[in-house]
């Protein structure tokens, strides 16, 4: 038994990180269908939307990953569950990948064509597959913790 008692949540850096944690997956979800769209049409304008997108989306995730990593790794490490630490990893694979996807978008428009699809495919599936983990978390039976 533990006589420490537990850290209290941070309301604010939950709300920011609420607020803030869909907005890179838009623009990952978004750059991915630009991609497609200029690997069937080829007109340079959706690479170059896609690039922006990729950057924009790299810019709201720094916020949103550094609350994960305060709340996972350093205030709740005793409490985090596998969930979140999964959670925490797939997010940080994700963003290293939207990194190098923005190094080949930055390449000429022709040059970017089958790695900054799949980059964004793999980005996108990342990100999903946390976000399920941790909607299935939080719907789990048991889970009382949004009551």
């Amino acid at each position: 038994m533990s006589l420490r008692p537990e850290p209290s949540r941070s309301v604010i850096a939950e709300g920011i990180y609420g607020l803030l944690n869909p907005i890179p997956f838009g623009c990952f979800v978004a750059a991915m269908i630009f991609d497609v769209i200029y690997s069937k049409s080829a007109v340079m304008v959706w690479d170059k939307g896609a690039a922006w997108l990729i950057v924009f989306g790299l810019l709201f995730a720094v916020v949103p990953r550094l609350l994960n990593l305060t709340k996972v790794w350093i205030t709740y490490r005793r409490s985090a569950t596998r969930t979140d630490m999964v959670d925490f990893w797939v997010n940080l694979f994700a963003v290293v990948l939207a990194i190098l996807n923005a190094f080949v978008h930055s390449r000429d428009a022709y040059a970017s064509v089958p790695t900054g699809l799949w980059l964004s495919t793999c980005t996108v599936i990342l990100l999903s597959i946390g976000h399920i983990a941790i909607a299935v978390q939080s719907t789990a039976p048991g889970n009382y913790e949004h009551e």
